[in-house]
């Protein structure tokens, strides 16, 4: 008899795993559908690192940017093409999950374009163009939680729009990013339209704070400091979920909550461990909780499938995370500036890819369709 598969054991605390990962490869061979079967996924992210590493080289797309080309078609209108597909079909697998869940699951995540990260009226312009194209109830588009991210996304939200707001790192931006979400039910209430049927995810970054952080804990060297190491980001990540079960009670979100509105889930993003020496699954062990979600890259998934042990640990702790935090600031680490500078990092690290990958697709235009 086969020992139970821990994924499959998460949805009973109350958590969702999405996977971190899409590509028409994973859609057209079955694999998506399997890893629903098997694996318990029930969404999935997108961003531009990922389409990067999914249609730059891949012929399985070559076909459809022959005839982008030919249609005359401009490189950004065949990246966009080749992504609202796979988005929309990736969409339709998950469509059965989406209806059984009332809307709670089954959600697939595309990114506007990154260079719109400080510029709230071109990101709101792209959410509504990108949610009308797609034209499927169960999209989610992911907006960075800067400060004009965050504007925009109380705007697209009061449109009726799903909302996953990416690249969240302090305590304050999740923190932000909840009531610009409340704002956006607001708006629509008071406009006298429905708010049960829209989702949003606050996706809170993880291995990234441990990966800054504790080299600033090793240059600094104390037995105090190398007692911190590896701790700060699941640390940091229970005091917005504290944050979070605060807002849950307050009386602006209860009555939001009295017409039907979803609470905004908080998404652990970025849960691959990037040191060897810690555990491949501390991001998924950690924090299993109610009215959460985790995205795991595949090789994640998998370790999780093979040997992770499942209890809800997010309710522990507060107080001992709550001091984490406050014994690195000791030490001398602004925690503030270093989220900041991740935040900056964390937008550079999609523009990257995302103009990598639209070089990549103007030179194999002009490979296969030549003058």
């Amino acid at each position: 008899m086969n020992a139970p598969n821990p994924l499959l054991e998460i949805p009973r605390y109350g958590q969702s795993i999405w996977m971190d990962n899409l590509s028409r490869n994973l859609i057209v061979s079955g694999e998506l559908q399997r890893l629903i079967s098997t694996r318990g996924i029930c969404g999935i992210t997108s961003n531009p690192a990922i389409f990067e590493k999914a249609i730059a080289g891949n012929a399985i797309y070559d076909a459809d940017i022959i005839a982008g080309a030919k249609a005359g078609l401009s490189v950004t209108q065949i990246y966009e093409s080749l992504v609202f597909k796979d988005i929309q079909d990736a969409c339709d697998i998950f469509r059965p999950i989406y209806d059984a869940t009332q809307g709670l699951d089954g959600y697939v995540s595309l990114e506007v374009a990154p260079e719109l990260a400080r510029d709230t009226a071109g990101t709101v312009r792209e959410a509504l163009r990108y949610a009308e194209a797609i034209n499927r109830p169960n999209v989610m588009i992911k907006i960075p939680g800067t400060p004009e991210g965050l504007a925009a996304v109380e705007q697209v939200i009061a449109a009726g729009i799903n909302v996953n707001i990416t690249l969240l790192f302090s305590v304050q931006s999740y923190v932000d990013t909840a009531w610009a979400y409340i704002r956006g039910l607001e708006a629509r209430v008071a406009k006298g339209e429905p708010i049960d049927r829209i989702a949003s995810v606050a996706s809170f970054f993880l291995s990234r704070i441990d990966s800054k952080v504790d080299k600033l804990l090793t240059a600094i060297g104390t037995d105090a400091a190398k007692a911190l190491l590896g701790k700060v980001a699941i640390a940091n990540a229970k005091v917005a979920y504290e944050r979070f079960q605060e807002i849950l009670q307050d009386p602006r979100w209860q009555a939001l909550a009295a017409q039907g509105a979803k609470v905004q889930r908080l998404l652990w993003a970025s849960t691959s461990t990037k040191n060897p020496q810690y555990s491949d699954v501390m991001y998924v062990e950690e924090l299993v909780g109610a009215n959460t979600v985790n995205t795991l890259p595949p090789e994640t998934i998998e370790a999780c499938a093979d040997h992770c042990h499942i209890s809800d640990h997010l309710r522990d702790g507060f107080d001992q995370a709550e001091q984490v935090l406050a014994q690195v600031q000791a030490l001398g680490i602004d925690l503030d500036q270093v989220m900041a500078e991740l935040l900056e990092e964390g937008i550079q690290k999609f523009i990257d890819p995302f103009t990598a990958l639209m070089r990549s697709l103007s030179d194999k235009v002009a490979q296969l369709t030549p003058a």
